[in-house]
């Protein structure tokens, strides 16, 4: 639900609750409504039935994205629906301790990458607080201009979000790091606590200027917040070709599949 506040300015959401299900529309600018998997303790496939017929009587297509595996398996009756799976939408989950350690042969680039930066840079990491957070929000700043965001509506939303979380991130309950250089925030991160054993990275900037910041702020948020959870969620890569290369050169662990489901016939449930 915290991507869905941060991002709520470009994707519109719309909720309600019945039969001790929540149900979220998005209705993002200029494409078609669709609904998120229905979250409640009863009956997932008639809650997925509901959710379908409502999109079709407002006009929209039914259709139900961002569904995991096992919403699919538990839920999706393969004789009445399709799920197709969305590789760009799909998390990449990494063990804490492989971020942390960077060990083995398969780390040994981003390794001695990350060993350049600190011996070649003295900085300090500083953890997120009210204070701080303006700081933050000028590296966003800055992180923008160097990327010419005005240029790409998509690096503006992203923008905004990035605003919504660093201001709200104490009722949030966001935990964030900065690695701090010449007094200046040079690289931050922002996380939270997903479920007992995984965190998930919903922030992570650096000034592209610097090399190898990116892995330490990695490497250094990982080990300041997250060292108690086996896993960390680093989300998607949206189809990227140059974050897909990033998040697969460190070898996820294992990827959170994400499917769309859609009647197969005109909806009639």
């Amino acid at each position: 639900m915290t991507n869905l506040f941060m991002w709520r300015h470009r994707h519109h959401p719309r909720w309600h609750e019945r039969d001790g299900f929540l149900f979220v529309v998005l209705e993002p600018a200029g494409q078609d409504a669709y609904g998120l998997p229905p979250l409640g303790p009863g009956d997932g496939a008639a809650a997925l039935d509901f959710v379908c017929r409502e999109l079709e009587k407002s006009g929209a297509r039914p259709t139900v994205r961002l569904a995991d595996r096992d919403f699919v398996d538990r839920f999706v009756d393969p004789d009445r629906y399709q799920a197709v799976l969305e590789p760009n939408q799909s998390d990449y989950v990494y063990r804490t301790r492989d971020l942390i350690e960077l060990a083995g042969r398969k780390y040994h680039r981003k390794k001695n990458f990350l060993n350049r930066f600190l011996k070649s840079h003295a900085f300090e990491f500083a953890p997120l607080t009210a204070n701080l957070a303006r700081d933050f929000l000028e590296m966003q700043e800055r992180w923008c201009r160097m990327k010419n965001a005005g240029q790409h509506p998509e690096l503006l939303d992203e923008d905004r979000a990035i605003r919504e979380a660093l201001t709200h991130f104490e009722d949030l309950d966001f935990k964030g790091g900065a690695i701090v250089m010449d007094g200046r925030v040079e690289a931050f991160s922002l996380g939270e606590v997903l479920n007992p054993e995984t965190a998930v990275i919903h922030i992570e900037k650096a000034n592209p200027g610097i090399s190898g910041l990116y892995a330490a702020i990695n490497q250094r948020s990982c080990l300041e917040f997250w060292a108690g959870l086996p896993f960390i969620n680093r989300e998607q890569d949206l189809g990227r070709p140059g974050l897909r290369k990033a998040k697969r050169s460190y070898f996820p662990h294992h990827m959170v599949d994400k499917f769309t489901v859609t009647p197969r016939e005109a909806f009639r449930g």
